[in-house]
C-alpha cells in the first residue's frame, strides 16, 4: 500500500472508555486539518462503547479520509496501538486515548512542525492536564521563551519529570515506529517512554510548546495505568531490560535515575520487587540527584518510610478540606 505523505492516521485504542469516546472522536471530527484517516481499535471492551462509536462515526459522515472501527480480543493498550498501526495508510501516526481530546487546532499545528523540521523522527506538542475538570498545564522543561524547535528529550523530560512526549500529544512517523517494531505490548507501565527513548537516541525530536492536547486524569482509577497498583517486573519500564546504546547514554542514565528515584518509592515502601529495586538504587549516583532520595532510601526503613508519606497524605487531606 503506498503511504502518502503529510497525511496522519489516527489511532484511537478503546477499552471500557463508553462515558468518554464522543469527546474524543468529537475532539477528532472538530480538527482544522482533514488530512486524516481514523481508526478505532476496540481492545474487547464489555461496555457499550464501541457501539457508541460506531453509531457516532456513522452519524457525522466526517469529510476526511475515512475511518475504520475494528474489534480484537482483549490483548492491552500496546497491541491495540499497534494493531492500529498496522492498518495505517498513511506516512504519520497520531496517537489519542478514547478519555482524551485534542484542540480543534492540533493536527494543523503539527503538519506545521513536520514541515518545518521534516529530519525530525518524532513530533510532540505541550498539553493540559485536567483534573477535577480543571486544565493545569504541563510544566514542560524547555528553556523560557521556547516555542519550537528541536529538544533534547532525555534533558528536557529531566528538567521537572513531566513528560515531553506524552502519547496523546505526540506524532510519529509510521516507517520509524516500524522500525522499532512499536510498543512493546508486555509493558502495563511506560510502554511508551520504552518506545520514545529509542527513537530519540536515532532521531531528532521537534516540539511545539503549545498546549493542544487534553490528558484526562478524572478517568475512574481502574482504567488508568498510572495509579496505586504495583506493578511486576517484566511489566514495568523501571525493571526491564533496555538497548546498550541507551543504557550509555548520560542523558537518558540521569533521566532514568531520576524517574526510578521517584517511581520506586512504593515499591521500596512495601517490599515489592525487592531484588530489582535493590540493583537500580545500586547503581544510583546519589551525588547528582536530591538529597532527600538518598534520605528516603538510606536512612528510613520501608515501615518509616510508610508512616512518613502516611503522614505527608493527611497533611495533603487537611490542607485540602481548610481549602473547601
Amino acid at each position: 500500500m503506498n503511504i502518502e505523505s503529510n497525511m496522519f492516521s489516527v489511532i484511537i485504542p478503546l477499552y471500557n472508555k463508553a462515558p468518554y469516546i464522543e469527546t474524543a472522536i468529537r475532539s477528532v471530527a472538530a480538527q482544522t486539518c482533514r488530512d486524516f484517516e481514523l481508526i478505532i481499535i476496540d481492545d474487547g471492551s464489555t461496555d457499550d462503547g464501541f457501539g457508541i462509536a460506531e453509531k457516532m462515526l456513522g452519524e457525522l459522515r466526517l469529510s476526511f479520509g475515512g475511518w475504520r472501527a475494528i474489534r480484537q480480543h482483549n490483548s492491552g493498550v500496546s497491541a491495540a496501538r499497534n494493531n492500529g498501526v498496522q492498518l495505517a495508510q498513511y506516512e504519520y501516526i497520531a496517537f489519542l486515548d478514547a478519555d482524551d481530546w485534542w484542540a480543534a487546532t492540533y493536527l494543523e499545528e503539527m503538519k506545521r512542525l513536520i514541515a518545518q523540521f521534516p529530519e525530525a523522527g518524532i513530533y510532540g506538542s505541550s498539553y493540559y492536564k485536567v483534573k477535577k475538570g480543571r486544565p493545569i498545564q504541563a510544566n514542560i522543561g524547555v528553556h523560557e521563551g521556547f516555542q519550537r524547535g528541536l529538544i533534547n528529550y532525555f534533558k528536557v523530560y529531566a528538567q521537572t519529570l513531566w513528560m515531553p512526549l506524552w502519547t496523546g500529544a505526540t506524532i510519529i512517523k509510521k516507517t520509524v515506529f516500524e522500525a522499532f517494531k512499536g510498543f512493546p505490548s508486555h509493558l502495563k507501565l511506560g510502554e511508551d517512554f520504552y518506545l520514545w527513548s529509542q527513537v530519540a537516541t536515532k532521531y531528532p525530536v521537534a516540539y511545539i510548546n503549545v498546549p493542544l492536547a487534553y490528558y484526562n486524569q478524572d478517568v475512574e482509577r481502574a482504567h488508568r495505568a498510572v495509579g496505586p497498583r504495583l506493578y511486576e517486573p517484566n511489566e514495568h519500564m523501571l525493571f526491564v531490560s533496555y538497548p546498550s546504546e541507551l543504557m550509555q547514554n548520560k542523558d537518558f542514565e540521569f533521566l532514568f535515575q531520576r524517574l526510578a528515584l521517584y517511581g520506586l518509592m512504593p515499591y521500596y515502601a512495601s517490599k515489592k520487587n525487592f531484588k530489582d529495586v535493590d540493583r537500580i538504587l545500586n547503581a544510583i549516583n546519589w551525588r547528582a540527584h536530591e538529597r532527600k532520595y538518598f534520605v528516603y532510601y538510606n536512612l528510613l526503613s520501608p515501615a518509616m518510610l510508610r508512616w512518613w508519606f502516611a503522614v505527608l497524605k493527611l497533611g495533603s487531606n487537611v490542607k485540602g478540606l481548610l481549602r473547601r
